[in-house]
Formats: C-alpha cells, sequence, structure tokens
C-alpha cells in the first residue's frame, strides 16, 4: 500500500511490543510506549545514555558484539539478553533486529521472555537435583548390592562344604539343593545388577524374544518352596502365543509378584489355583493370571490397586510395592495392566503388552 500521508508512528505506538530505533553511535533514537513501560524510563532518559547502561552487566560485551556483527551486514534473530528496569528488575528480552545501512541505523523489535527464563531456570535447578540425587541412589545402589554379596558368597561356601550323601532324608536333600539354587539365583541377579551399573546400563531397558514357559520356569523356582507349603496348584497355556519380545527380568518379577500375591492371599481351607494363559488379540499379546483368592473390594481399592505403598492386608509380609512394580514394569514398556476383581471371588491381571519387535 503506497500512501505518502499514512502515519506509521501509530503502528509504532500502538504495538504491544517493545519497538525501538538504534544508531550505529550506541544510542536510541526513537523507543515506543511498551518499551518505556517496560524498562520504566521516559524516552528522554533512554535517549541520554548509552545502550550499555541499560544492558546488564554481565551481557554486555555479547550485546556490544551482536551490534557491531549488524553493522556488518549479519542477520539478527531471537537473541536474547538481559536488562535492568529502572527499579533494578531483570527483565529477559528476546530480539529480532533489522539494519538500514545507509540511514545508520538498526530497527529492534523485542518480546519480554522472563516467564519462560524462570521456566528454564526451575527446569535446571531441578534437573542438577535429579542428576545429584540419581548420583547418590546410583552409589548407595552399588553399596547395597556389594555388600549383599559377601554374605550370598558365605552362603554359597557353605554349601560347598556340605557333604550331601550324608543326608539320608531326601526331604532334607531337596530342601537343601532349593536353597542351593536359590542362593546361585540372587548371586547372578547381583552380578548381572552391578555389571549394569559399571557399564551405566541400567537405564537401558533391553528387550529380547523370551519364552513365557522358560520365564515362569526360572521364577518358580525362586519360591518352590512357597509353592510347595500352600499346596498351590498352577495351571499354564501358552499355546495361542509363548513367546514375546519383552525384558526377561520384567517378566520374571512380574510372574513372581502376581504368583507370590495369590498365594498370600488365598482364601482360608482354599488350596490356591492359579490359571496363566496367553494369547494373541488384534496384533497384541495378552497376558491373564487368574486366581481363586480373597480378591478385591474394587469400590474400596480401584484407583489405588497399582499405587506406591499400597496396603490392602493387615499381613506383616504385605510390603504394598508388588503391584507398584508390576504396573512400571508393563507400562515403562509401552503396555498396560487391568484388574477384574471381586471380594471372596479371585482376582485376574490381564496385561496388554506393546509389539515390541
Amino acid at each position: 500500500m503506497d500512501n505518502p500521508d499514512l502515519d506509521f508512528n501509530v503502528f509504532f505506538d500502538l504495538c504491544p511490543q517493545l519497538l525501538c530505533v538504534v544508531g550505529y553511535d550506541g544510542y536510541f533514537k526513537k523507543v515506543n510506549p511498551s518499551f518505556q513501560k517496560v524498562l520504566g524510563y521516559t524516552e528522554e532518559e533512554l535517549k541520554e545514555k548509552p545502550i550499555d547502561y541499560f544492558v546488564h552487566q554481565k551481557d554486555r560485551d555479547t550485546t556490544y558484539q551482536i551490534r557491531e556483527n549488524l553493522k556488518k551486514g549479519k542477520s539478527l534473530n531471537n537473541f536474547e539478553n538481559r536488562y535492568v528496569s529502572k527499579t533494578g528488575e531483570t527483565l529477559w528480552l528476546s530480539w529480532t533486529s533489522k539494519l538500514i545501512p545507509d540511514k545508520e541505523l538498526i530497527f529492534g523489535v523485542a518480546t519480554l521472555v522472563n516467564p519462560k527464563k524462570e521456566l528454564e531456570a526451575k527446569r535446571n535447578e531441578l534437573i542438577k537435583e535429579l542428576t545429584i540425587t540419581n548420583e547418590k541412589l546410583k552409589q548407595l545402589t552399588i553399596t547395597i548390592s556389594h555388600d549383599l554379596r559377601s554374605p550370598v558368597n558365605n552362603l554359597l561356601a557353605v554349601f560347598n562344604f556340605l557333604d550331601n550323601e550324608k543326608i539320608q532324608d531326601e526331604e532334607t536333600l531337596e530342601l537343601v539343593d532349593l536353597l542351593y539354587k536359590s542362593t546361585l539365583g540372587i548371586k547372578s541377579r547381583l552380578d548381572e545388577f552391578l555389571s549394569s551399573l559399571k557399564k551405566e546400563e541400567l537405564l537401558v531397558v533391553k528387550v529380547a524374544k523370551i519364552s513365557f514357559q522358560d520365564v515362569l520356569d526360572q521364577s518358580i523356582n525362586g519360591i518352590k518352596s512357597l509353592i510347595k507349603n500352600s499346596n498351590a496348584k498352577i495351571i499354564t497355556d501358552f499355546s495361542e502365543a509363548p513367546e514375546i519380545h519383552f525384558n526377561r527380568n520384567y517378566l520374571e518379577s512380574i510372574f513372581l509378584n502376581l504368583i507370590s500375591n495369590a498365594i498370600k492371599y488365598t482364601r482360608p481351607d482354599v488350596s490356591p489355583v492359579i490359571k496363566i494363559k496367553s494369547c494373541q488379540k488384534s496384533g497384541v499379546t495378552k497376558l491373564s493370571v487368574k486366581d481363586n483368592g480373597i480378591g478385591f473390594d474394587m469400590g474400596k481399592v480401584g484407583k489405588k490397586i497399582f499405587g506406591f505403598d499400597q496396603k490392602f492386608s493387615d499381613s506383616e509380609e504385605s510390603q504394598g510395592i508388588g503391584l507398584y512394580l508390576v504396573h512400571k514394569q508393563v507400562t515403562t514398556l509401552g503396555g498396560k495392566i487391568e484388574l477384574r476383581s471381586k471380594s471372596d471371588n479371585g482376582s485376574e491381571f490381564i496385561l496388554t503388552f506393546k509389539n515390541l519387535e
């Protein structure tokens, strides 16, 4: 629109952004009302002092260099620096500027970005705190894991001194063998855990093609005595989906927690029956773990069932983290878990796994 009578000063004055015209000499030549309002100075006060007077001391060198680059024809977009208002407040401004060489002027548009900078500062502080906390947790975990290896190794040494031929009772022999295998399992997990920590692989959840039956058998080995003493019966059917791409340690932990819970919360005078079945539905793998235990009143515990430190029994053995871990292990890899249950009518946990092939 070519109209010599059109007064663009109206737009200059009305613009909510901070507009200014700067000379090559480093002084403001013109500033709009928004600029004056934000910094708290009048136009006359802003014009009578060099720009560096209003720029935060730590940003003066950078701002000067940017201005010199502009005079050499370099573009400027989203450059951020700090100004100091008349009241002493630090103001973060984001600049876009345009050079008019023949007039030796620089036209600048600034946006106040204090809220963004405050969020960035809070985020950086949180990251710093989390980094420190994670490092402390890592060191604590290494210490605990390392210290646990000593009694485990001592226990294995005791087994080496045992003369099994002198043990005549078959049941005792079976228990000794079970204890030995369980101890070996603990040592293996500790060694694997420490190795992952040293390689800083703990945050990398490895996924591989694994057999439901193989992982279940390994899980059961660690709780054979619990299963035997409770007279529990485990019925499996993995025919529809025998394998899954998932983290092996996670799946083993899921089986351990769900089976242990089913046995722990059985009905009086009723032997636990646990049915474990896998299937394929709509291209995804599902796993069902169903028991005949005391069940849950979903009206009371439905929203809290997978929460941390949630106990639904007065038993001293209840730690309130088993189902929380199961939920975390499934959802961390993109899956979901659902509970169907009624009081005194058992529970069914349905796990839906994300396709990780």
